[in-house]
């Protein structure tokens, strides 16, 4: 059987914690920080967990990121 492709721009955005869970970064965070407040940067700040409705799809894109 030959190797899985790894769809690359999933794998620049999607990363796995150290039990094993996928996680991305949240959204809204790139630019014109300065228009928003600083209560809504804080919501954008830091990592999001993904949860287990996308694990068939995130299994297929990147077949070969670490679980557990």
């Amino acid at each position: 059987m030959p190797k899985l492709k790894t769809h690359k721009g999933s794998q620049k955005r999607i990363g796995v914690t150290g039990s094993g869970k996928p996680i991305r970064v949240k959204s809204w965070r790139g630019h014109h920080l300065e228009l928003k407040s600083s209560r809504r940067t804080r919501r954008y700040a830091g990592k999001a967990v993904i949860g287990p409705e996308h694990a068939d799809q995130i299994a297929r894109l990147l077949p070969y990121l670490r679980k557990g």
